[in-house]
């Protein structure tokens, strides 16, 4: 036995393993040779700097539970807990070792197998009760927007109050954006002509932070889809993605909120089905895998996921045609922020980029560790707040650190963590989506310094 082994063996008890029902397969976990070169990419293993917090240690786990010599128990469940589900380790592998494959069979082991304590049920149960239901969470939105606007929220975050009552709490607090009148608006028509010549007719999903939360960018989505010849159907009946519940191991939730999905744009005769999220495209494009045991939804699972494009990826591919202005009367300088489940999780790096030095006067600059997460990571934020908050600060000290004027971001959960730690640094620098700087570039708006 090597010395590494014999660590990771002080990790482990020696008593049960997962149950049948779709465990990691073996094969998938046999293809790891132990290399390490995952560890220099995986965040969480850069901030708690402990093996069995790297994709290395849990595939070891995964191993050993699969082998019946370890158990589910609060030491091995903290180290699957720590995940991100980044997948920056997929990227980097050099033999190809389908992590994503692996961690996702094993969340939903996690979540039947181990009991949580009260408190944290009690958490995961409020967030997963809300967050993937706009409809429930809109309500909410009216003593959210008092509480702001009576200045609690700046008396509370001042007095570190909640912090010491609930980390978690006050990490869910510290990511509320300003809520403002568009908040409650609700009234895109079902479908939306193009302007000019027909080219497509594409199906837009609005989210549920996206559609509460970022509204401005879906509407700037629309327009600019609409203004490149494309017809936009929203049908009104779709809700979440089914992301947030996917990615914590939730299978019952996200596979009921994937079938309402893909119902909801059954018979709409799309060419694409566009998402302006990187989180949510992401498992969109898994729906035939989140729905492969289902006979009546299998298949249109899988054809629904074929259409699914993220709308940077959709625009590349059938080009601009829309005239472009600039959006200053000297040089823009941006820096796009690369969201983990489009760069790692679908591959989409070059075409945010080539769309955005489409628009005169943009000088577009990279960050150094561009490819590690922020912190966000859907819901892991509000999970792992401490984790969360050194990524979140490197990421905003990475971005400031290119001397742009303006971050570009691909995903609400990445804009939401970005801005909370510009805040402390009295940094005003503004935050938008890629689509808002073409919807502003197509409609001639100037932005000011």
């Amino acid at each position: 036995m090597t010395e590494k082994e014999a660590n990771l063996n002080n990790f482990i008890d020696q008593d049960a393993g997962f149950d049948s029902q779709k465990p990691p397969k073996q094969e998938l976990i046999d293809d790891c040779v132990h290399c390490g070169f995952c560890l220099a990419t995986c965040p969480s293993y850069r901030v708690i700097g402990k093996e069995m917090d790297s994709p290395r240690g849990r595939i070891y786990l995964m191993d050993k539970i699969n082998q019946g010599e370890a158990e589910l128990d609060e030491a091995t469940v903290q180290h699957f807990d720590s995940c991100l589900g980044c997948l920056a380790c997929v990227t980097t592998c050099p033999s190809d070792v389908q992590y994503d494959k692996l961690i996702a069979a094993t969340r939903p082991q996690v979540e039947r197998n181990y009991p949580r304590n009260i408190f944290d049920k009690l958490y995961r149960q409020l967030i997963f009760s809300l967050f993937p239901y706009p409809n429930r969470l809109r309500p909410l939105l009216i003593p959210l927007f008092i509480y702001q606007k009576l200045g609690l929220q700046n008396f509370i975050r001042k007095t570190g109050l909640l912090k010491k009552i609930s980390p978690r709490l006050n990490a869910m607090e510290s990511i509320l954006p300003e809520i403002t009148a568009q908040s409650f608006r609700d009234n895109f028509p079902e479908v939306i002509p193009t302007q000019g010549k027909k080219r497509y007719r594409v199906g837009v999903i609005l989210g549920c932070v996206q559609r509460l939360f970022f509204s401005p960018v879906n509407e700037a989505t629309v327009r600019v889809l609409t203004a490149n010849g494309c017809e936009v159907v929203i049908p009104k009946t779709q809700g979440c993605c089914a992301a947030l519940p996917a990615h914590q191991g939730q299978e019952n939730q996200a596979q009921a909120l994937a079938k309402q999905m893909i119902d909801s744009f059954a018979d709409t005769e799309v060419d694409a089905i566009i998402i302006n999220a990187a989180g949510c495209g992401h498992t969109l494009k898994e729906y035939g895998h989140i729905l492969e045991d289902d006979p009546e939804y299998k298949e249109k699972a899988q054809a629904f996921a074929n259409k699914v494009k993220d709308v940077q990826e959709f625009l590349a591919e059938v080009g601009l045609t829309a005239e472009l202005s600039p959006l200053q009367d000297d040089t823009l300088d941006i820096v796009y922020q690369d969201a983990c489940h489009l760069l790692h999780g679908q591959q989409i790096s070059l075409q945010p980029r080539q769309l955005l030095k489409q628009i005169p006067g943009v000088k577009l600059h990279e960050p150094i560790d561009a490819a590690l997460c922020c912190g966000s990571a859907g819901v892991y934020n509000m999970l792992q707040p401490k984790v969360a908050e050194e990524l979140g600060e490197q990421k905003v000290n990475n971005l400031l650190n290119t001397g742009a004027k303006m971050i570009v971001s691909s995903n609400p959960g990445c804009s939401l963590q970005i801005k909370k730690y510009l805040h402390p640094k009295e940094e005003e620098m503004p935050l938008l989506h890629p689509m808002q700087l073409l919807d502003y570039s197509i409609r001639g708006v100037k932005i000011s310094h």
